[in-house]
Parts: C-alpha cells; structure tokens; sequence
C-alpha cells in the first residue's frame, strides 16, 4: 500500500472528563443549612433572650440573643448591606460550583453557601422585616462572641479556603507551580565574572 494509501489514524480517545464534586457542595450545603434552621428554631422555642444556660459546663452555654449586623454584632445599623452581600456570596458560590472538580473546594464553598444561606434566611424571613431580619445567635464559647451554626460553617470555609490558596489547588484539582525563572537560584560571585 502506498503511502497516499494508508488508512487514516485514529485519533486517540479524549481523557473521560473528571468527576463533578458540585454534589458534594450540595450535600454539605443541605445538612449545614438544615442544622442552621432547626437549631435556631429550637433556640427561639426553648430559650429566654439574653439568659446564659450552661450546656457542656461554662464551655458552651446557650444564649440567645437577635443580631442586626454583620459577626460578632459588626455594623449593627447596616442589615440590609448585608443581606446583600450574603446574597451575592450566594450567586457567586452557585456559579463557581459549575466549574468544580476538586473535593476540598467543594466542601469550603458547601460549607461558604450553609453560612449565607442560613444567616440569608433570618435576614430575609425574620423580624423586623424583609432584608432587615436580625440573626438568630445562640452559642456561647468563653471570651468569644455569640454566634450559630451558619457562622461556625463560614469559619470552616474560612479555614479550607485560606489552605487550598496557601496550598496553589485550583477549583479544577490543579496545583499550581511556581515558574522555573520565579525560584531562587544562587548569586554568581565576583569570581566567577560578569
């Protein structure tokens, strides 16, 4: 057979594209969120606003109190900044799910979307009204401000976000490397001439 002849190659089969993780930002998003809700609804049904009630020693004490601001009770005249901003948090973490391929991003940004979402909630169904709700808060650690269960979720997304950045690993599961000319080589000494 000549070469004009030759049967065309077969282009090698594409690599099987890797697993989505955004289910795993939804499962973790459902059980936080769902953890939010009903602890604060029992908090509102079992607690008296303002009183400490030990629960593991002077370790964790229920107490609740109604948020207007941001954690930690930050810029208590500006609720409806932010829920905006939660909500914006949400949209941007929905569309980064889409692109997800690595585990730990999936986690940080379900455990990112319980938060806002939670605290989203209060803010937008609870008293005084819409996009003014305060936040329900009702866990108490020594020298510590009171905060919930959206709240504790946005630390661990925290945590996960800053390691995975330290750490180079993209939404994809990629690591990135640093160029060869970015690594530090040894200075050439007058000796060996310019």
């Amino acid at each position: 057979m000549s070469p004009a002849q030759t049967p065309p190659e077969h282009p090698a089969a594409p690599e099987p594209p890797r697993p989505r993780r955004a289910l795993w930002t939804l499962v973790v998003w459902a059980v936080v969120y769902a953890l939010d809700q009903v602890t604060k609804v029992l908090a509102v049904a079992n607690l008296e606003p303002g009183v400490a009630r030990p629960f593991v020693g002077e370790v964790l004490q229920f107490h609740l109190i109604r948020n207007p601001g941001a954690a930690f009770s930050f810029a208590t005249g500006a609720t409806w900044i932010f829920t905006v901003l939660a909500a914006v948090v949400v949209v941007v973490v929905v569309r980064m799910a889409r692109r997800l391929r690595s585990l730990p991003w999936a986690l940080a940004l379900g455990f990112l979307l319980a938060g806002a979402t939670g605290n989203l909630t209060d803010r937008l169904l609870r008293q005084p009204g819409v996009a003014r709700g305060h936040v329900v808060d009702f866990l108490q650690l020594p020298h510590w401000p009171i905060f919930n269960v959206a709240d504790a979720s946005i630390c661990v997304a925290a945590v996960f976000i800053v390691v995975l950045a330290v750490r180079g690993t993209g939404l994809d599961g990629t690591r990135e490397t640093r160029p060869a000319s970015s690594r530090t080589t040894p200075a050439r000494s007058e000796a060996d001439g310019a």
